[in-house]
């Protein structure tokens, strides 16, 4: 597997692999960079098979890092951003013997001290750190000696995130199945979901093992994101519903010719029938495609039943699924090999990895994500997806965009909230009015909202998906 996608990267050879910052790299300066960090790795004393952390997002540096660790069957953690608490959680589950830093003026790397790594008391790991040429506990439990292995982090949200870990051969090996693309810059993504993310790394692994060529952004606000696919030609553009949404109300798609893209990606939330419908009104010559995956079993091939459908199908050879009382319950050949600071209660006992996500699936086989398990509002035994309300409301002509989500209440238990940033200027009264009357006879009475929020933006977290689990935002 090495050797292939070594040779691979080698016949590529003056193709252009990235867009870094404005530069041009060829997959033969991207080989180059490769060995050099190895020999930079080798140099600094990190071992084969040890625990690694990479912080920093894109650039040449974090993705030849990637593949060197790779190479030398490290285990990889990748970690945009950086808290202490996030640190603490990985050397406690990871026991990592170094971190690399990628920042603009190259590749810093710090070892991490033995006795921060030692293993905590009651540890899942039975190796020590001194097991036979630097391997470490996390390497052990990828069950193959001679493996590479990566290391995710769940948002952590409500908690601690969890320590997600997976074979990166399992991953690489799925995407070297496919043949290279025969063209020169025939395919052309912006690696818009994040370096820490499993779909960030999907869309890594899919452009450059087979040819194409991923450009990186500084940033991923929406001006810079549609500036470079108007620089640059994007044809495919990997996203999320809540990011499109911010394209749209900024009209960030008139002021760049975004002409060149034939595929929007989207996923990392559910998209709402109203939202989609715009969507496609605003980009009629692209076709849109909803994938499905988690940070557990990986991303799944998937085919929409149209571009103004949320119905998909999982058309993977790889993914078996099937709805157990509503959920969607998946088993795949890229699933993770379990948590490292969590019970697997996720998983059932054949093995099949409960998603959280409710779906109801058609006579046809396609399937609708209707909203997450852990985010149903009760109210009074009455319960209510915010999805289903949220697409209610966008069809206001008055509401740019929104989120609902619950609140405890001492009588009902729980209640309807809703953030709403308008279209407009308008006083939240004024704005309270038009949602009571805009919702009369649409929907059922206990799903109307009982707090409304006028915001000035819709929180959203750095996965680019809207935040409910919190208290909401102030009233004005």
């Amino acid at each position: 597997m090495r050797d292939e996608l070594v040779r691979r990267f080698e016949d590529f050879g003056t193709r252009t692999a990235l867009f870094d910052r404005g530069v041009t790299v060829t997959y033969a300066e991207l080989m180059k960079r490769i060995r050099d960090t190895r020999q930079l790795l080798a140099l600094h004393g990190v071992k084969p098979r040890e625990a690694v952390v990479v912080h920093g997002d894109y650039s040449l540096d974090s993705v030849a890092t990637l593949f060197a660790l790779f190479l030398d069957r490290n285990v990889v953690v990748p970690v945009v951003t950086l808290t202490d608490t996030t640190l603490d959680t990985v050397v406690e589950h990871c026991r990592p013997g170094h971190l690399v830093r990628t920042t603009e003026h190259g590749i810093e790397i710090q070892d991490l001290d033995a006795a921060d790594t030692a293993a905590p008391a009651g540890s899942l790991d039975p190796t020590g750190p001194d097991a036979p040429d630097g391997q470490r506990p996390v390497h052990g439990r990828l069950g193959d000696p001679d493996a590479a292995g990566l290391v995710l982090l769940s948002s952590g949200s409500t908690g601690a995130p969890k320590v997600i870990l997976h074979s990166l051969d399992v991953l690489v090996g799925e995407k070297l199945e496919k043949r290279p693309r025969r063209r020169p810059n025939a395919l052309n993504i912006l690696m818009v979901l994040m370096f820490d993310h499993i779909g960030g790394i999907n869309s890594l692994l899919s452009t450059l093992l087979v040819g194409g060529t991923a450009v990186l952004p500084r940033h991923r606000t929406p001006d810079e994101i549609c500036a470079l696919i108007e620089r640059h030609r994007i044809l495919v553009l990997p996203t999320s519903p809540t990011y499109l949404n911010l394209i749209m109300v900024g009209d960030y798609h008139r002021t760049y010719d975004l002409s060149s893209l034939r595929l929007i990606t989207y996923g990392t939330e559910p998209m709402s029938e109203e939202l989609l419908q715009r969507v496609h009104r605003t980009f009629p010559g692209v076709r849109l495609l909803q994938t499905f995956g988690t940070s557990e079993t990986g991303i799944a091939t998937t085919t929409s039943q149209s571009s103004s459908s949320t119905y998909f199908k999982i058309s993977d050879a790889g993914v078996e699924y099937r709805i157990v009382d509503g959920e969607l319950q998946l088993r795949s050949r890229t699933q993770f090999l379990g948590y490292l600071n969590y019970d697997d209660d996720s998983l059932t006992e054949d093995r099949w990895f409960r998603t959280g996500d409710l779906v109801e699936e058609a006579a046809d086989g396609y399937l609708r994500i209707k909203g997450r398990a852990k985010e149903i509002i009760n109210v009074g035994g009455e319960k209510l997806l915010p999805l289903e309300l949220e697409s209610v409301l966008l069809g206001s002509p008055l509401v740019e965009d929104c989120v609902v989500y619950g609140k405890p209440n001492a009588i009902t238990g729980q209640s309807v909230c809703v953030d709403i940033k308008p279209t407009g200027e308008i006083t939240r009264a004024a704005l309270r009015q038009h949602v009571m009357e805009f919702l009369a006879g649409r929907i059922e009475s206990f799903k109307v909202p009982s707090k409304i929020n006028l915001v000035d933006t819709i929180a959203m977290s750095d996965r680019m998906k809207k935040l409910r689990s919190r208290p909401g935002a102030d009233e004005k």
